[in-house]
């Protein structure tokens, strides 16, 4: 038996469950990064298998980790073409998990680097969380630069009835309650979040004078994504 052979064996010996779930961890990885016209439609079938057997308590992480593919294709076929992006999460009750992840990706996403539909999910979770302002805060306590990651996606030149601004500018009045509960630091975020408001709305004001210009440095999720090859009607 040839050297190489010898060798192949011997790490065929070695293969665990660990490291074979390890390699099948890396395939996965590699297909949402959707560099490839097939990486792409490997996602989509991925996500549309998801989609079909119905978000739980049990695997709606796994949900929430999909929303960083940057690939409106797999998005679409993550929610669905009739499902409303801003109630995909409302099986789920707001958890500090779920919270954290939402601030986390807005903080990771530049203003319109991200598809809308994308954005809306996480702003319905926080629509959903805020919706009494003080419960939301008892569960994650909300920082002024996480208002300030959730205000710079607010676009001026679309107007307030975009459904995005929309949804932020909810929210944002919703913080902007905090008001008055004897908290220095709510009181400090009620006040950004009045700031972030009424900047948005006095067209002789910018939003650099109120969210720092290193958040607002703006993108383009179209600019690098890979379409797939084919799309399949469900």
């Amino acid at each position: 038996m040839a050297a190489h052979d010898i060798e192949t064996n011997q790490l065929r010996d070695e293969w665990t469950p660990e490291s074979m779930y390890r390699v099948e961890s890396i395939i996965l990885r590699n297909a949402f990064a959707c560099r490839t016209p097939e990486a792409t439609e490997t996602s989509m079938a991925y996500t549309r298998f998801l989609r079909l057997a119905k978000m739980t308590n049990e695997n709606y992480p796994v949900f929430l980790a999909l929303l960083e593919i940057d690939n409106h294709y797999v998005i679409d076929s993550l929610i669905g073409e009739e499902e409303d992006p801003f109630v995909f999460f409302t099986s789920i009750g707001p958890t500090k998990h779920l919270l954290r992840e939402c601030y986390r990706l807005l903080t990771l996403w530049h203003p319109g680097g991200i598809y809308p539909k994308t954005l809306s999910i996480v702003l319905g979770v926080l629509q959903a969380a805020y919706s009494y302002a003080k419960d939301g805060y008892d569960i994650h306590k909300v920082s002024i630069n996480d208002l300030n990651n959730l205000g710079k996606h607010l676009n001026k030149d679309a107007g307030q009835s975009d459904p995005v601004n929309r949804a932020i500018l909810d929210i944002l009045d919703r913080l902007a309650s905090l008001e008055g509960q004897g908290d220095q630091e709510m009181e400090d975020l009620s006040r950004q979040a009045t700031m972030v408001r009424s900047h948005f709305f006095d067209r002789r004001r910018k939003m650099e004078d109120v969210i720092p210009q290193v958040l607002l440095v703006k993108s383009d999720y179209l600019v690098k994504e890979i379409a797939p090859n084919l799309v399949f009607e469900d």
